[in-house]
């Protein structure tokens, strides 16, 4: 986990000394005055313990021993009162932001391609009582249009204070909420809306070209609402004249409260294999989720400001949405491309989103930590020796400290906060979820923004509800202990050797129950006997698929899954996302895919290289060629296998764990090209059908 000191025995000597000394003189007013004794004393308690004592479980957090908790305050059961809390206590606060645009210009890169750049001004607020007057008038305006409670409406559309405003007219009417990714393509954006049946959808124009036959489109932005091409018989509106329709005395309707049983969200996932499927979510999984979620976050409040960039269509960002609106917090909104100073919207010179927003809390996914991850080691071998060397010595003092429990505040003030300000300087919390954020950028993370990193565990059929790692709990690889909304329970599973007889630790399948359990698939019968079940006390439960590990304080690690087992020709089994994890932190990869067929000996590998250290690679070997060129190159498919082999070791891989061959590709894998998810995930029938004629020459079919 430390980084390599090239530095003379001498000075590092010097260099130890010195810190030594200033550690003597400043460590007993310091451990004092910082509280450390309290936190090193929370960090190192037991989390969760079995009910019963059985080492299956089912577990739970120790101050939810007794009785799962489903509601975050007394009497908030449903999702239209969360705003209502909010407003009667948090009334003249600044709720939903929205940057203001200045000037958009196109900007020609060397290569010939075009991109768009923005300037982006301050940020513009609405407060809660703007919002809660606006989702109102909103939700009016969709019932004049013939909007009916219990029948399913859509939002398809980008994160946006727009997409919650909306949600929220939803939830006041109990008009049951689908949403959908833009990037799950034409065929599954159909079948969501068809199977649904939806009549209105709630969309924005760059999305329009996606939307079959309907009654009724409301676009969210300001603009012009003809268009030719559309289907006789639709009507167009603004989200705007929506909401004068519902300030119009005849159309005040009073709203009747949804029951906590009725649907609030049909959440179609993206899913990284098949049709997505629309999980139903009712009012009380939610709230009964958000209540989980909430209480990891210590002394959260209005006073905080979060930054909403990821898709409002995944259970992780909307959960923590209404986290923020349960307690009073602003909500910044702002993209993956208009991020940070660097992100690729941004014009040199301009501030991103977190520069001018400075959040306090965070969500991301780990492809996203991983990226910033690389981008700042690959700074870091370009500075000057000294400087170099005075980072790494830094990084290596923080990581020896915080293993023991304590901070280092002259280094976070002196080294990291520079990087603390690619995120704005402010961040005291940062959620890792979708994905399993690897330890090694978890650390990293930890050390360079001077934060918790809570990494958690959830699926969108847990409301994203599971597990969160604690505040304190500096730890790396694990995802913490059941929410208190939660149990999870751990399942024998003999195909793949896991038992919850195990020993040091029990291990099995995961599964998850409790109030965050939703409903099950829409129209899906077959799959909700396969995957979710109720027990003799009637509590509801979901198989996950994932292969878990409860250590002995409670907390949960993520080891293993189901459908990443492989078994080789020769019987050895394989864990493809095992494979993946520990390679994806060699800086050479941006991205990698394993894949194994039981017929066959040996796994191979699907990489997508990281441009700049390939390109610095090719001209170390003197291969010469474009971007395409190089990636097909078998000289350089033999230097990155190679590399990728070296790399193996110290992350323990097993011999046969290790691809024998691979394949570079040339263009990176985004949701918009279909071989992953909007969380990042892999999607691995996908990728297996790109690769089909590459997996054939690899295993020596061609």
């Amino acid at each position: 986990m430390k980084l390599k000191e090239d530095v003379p025995p001498i000075l590092l000597q010097v260099f130890r000394s010195v810190v030594w000394v200033y550690s003597v003189i400043t460590f007993i007013p310091w451990y004092l005055l910082s509280g450390t004794g309290a936190k090193q004393a929370h960090a190192k308690c037991i989390k969760a313990r079995s009910v019963t004592g059985d080492p299956a479980g089912p577990y739970r957090a120790v101050n939810s021993q007794k009785k799962l908790v489903p509601q975050i305050h007394e009497g908030v059961d449903t999702l239209d009162k969360v705003l209502e809390y909010a407003v009667t206590h948090f009334p003249r606060r600044d709720c939903l932001g929205t940057r203001e645009l200045l000037s958009e210009e196109d900007e020609v890169q060397p290569n010939g391609k075009v991109f768009k750049k923005v300037i982006l001004g301050e940020y513009n607020w609405l407060s809660y009582e703007e919002v809660f007057e606006l989702a109102q008038r909103f939700g009016s305006g969709l019932a004049a249009l013939g909007q009916k409670p219990l029948c399913n409406i859509a939002i398809f559309c980008e994160t946006r204070a727009e997409w919650l405003i909306a949600a929220q007219a939803c939830f006041r009417y109990n008009f049951p909420v689908v949403t959908l990714y833009s990037t799950l393509g034409g065929p599954a954006i159909a079948h969501g809306l068809n199977e649904t049946e939806v009549t209105h959808i709630i969309t924005s124009k760059d999305l329009l070209q996606n939307v079959p036959r309907l009654q009724h489109i409301i676009i969210v932005d300001n603009k012009p609402t003809s268009w030719p091409g559309l289907p006789r018989g639709i009507m167009v509106h603004s989200m705007a004249s929506v909401q004068e329709l519902g300030a119009k005395p005849e159309n005040k309707n009073i709203h009747v409260h949804p029951l906590p049983s009725d649907i609030a969200v049909i959440m179609y996932t993206s899913g990284s294999t098949g049709i997505p499927k629309g999980v139903m979510i009712s009012h009380r999984n939610i709230i009964a989720g958000v209540t989980g979620m909430a209480e990891r976050i210590p002394d959260l409040s209005e006073r905080d400001t979060y930054i909403g960039y990821l898709p409002l269509a995944h259970v992780l960002e909307l959960s923590a949405e209404l986290v923020c609106v349960s307690h009073g917090c602003r909500i910044g909104y702002s993209s993956p491309q208009t991020l940070a100073d660097q992100s690729t919207k941004i014009k040199k010179g301009s501030k991103g989103d977190t520069s001018v927003l400075k959040p306090t809390v965070m969500a991301a996914v780990p492809e996203i930590m991983d990226r910033i991850y690389k981008n700042v080691m690959t700074k870091v071998d370009e500075m000057s020796r000294v400087q170099r060397t005075l980072f790494v010595l830094a990084y290596n003092y923080k990581i020896e400290q915080i293993s023991r429990g304590y901070g280092t505040p002259l280094c976070d003030k002196l080294v990291f906060r520079r990087l603390r300000m690619l995120l704005g300087g402010n961040t005291r919390v940062l959620l890792s979820g979708g994905a399993p954020l690897s330890a090694a950028t978890q650390r990293f993370m930890n050390i360079c923004f001077c934060c918790p990193v809570g990494q958690g565990y959830g699926l969108t059929e847990t409301c994203g509800a599971g597990t969160i790692s604690d505040y304190y709990d500096y730890s790396t690889g694990r995802v913490g202990a059941p929410l208190i909304c939660s149990e999870i329970m751990l399942k024998d599973w003999e195909e793949g050797g896991y038992y919850s007889t195990d020993k040091p630790n029990p291990r099995g399948e995961i599964l998850i129950g409790g109030p965050n359990v939703t409903m099950g698939y829409y129209k899906n019968e077959a799959k909700n006997r396969e995957d979710f079940f109720v027990d003799k006390n009637g509590q509801r439960w979901f198989c996950t698929g994932d292969i878990g590990e409860f250590q002995r304080d409670g907390c949960l690690k993520i080891i293993d899954r189901k459908k990443d087992l492989v078994k080789l020709q020769a019987g050895e089994y394989v864990s493809l996302g095992k494979v993946e994890s520990a390679l994806k932190n060699c800086p050479l990869i941006d991205n990698i895919c394993a894949y194994a067929n039981s017929d066959e000996s040996y796994v191979i590998g699907f990489v997508v290289p990281n441009q700049k250290q390939l390109l610095a690679l090719a001209k170390q070997k003197e291969v010469r060629g474009s971007w395409e060129e190089l990636c097909n190159h078998p000289d350089m498919e033999k230097e990155v296998l190679r590399i990728i082999t070296e790399a193996a070791i110290p992350a323990k891989l097993e011999r046969f764990e290790i691809p024998k061959k691979i394949r570079l590709s040339a263009e990176p894998w985004t949701p918009e090209t279909g071989l992953v998810t909007d969380a990042f995930k892999l999607k691995r029938k996908e990728l297996k059908t790109h690769y089909q004629e590459d997996i054939e020459r690899m295993y020596g079919g061609k």
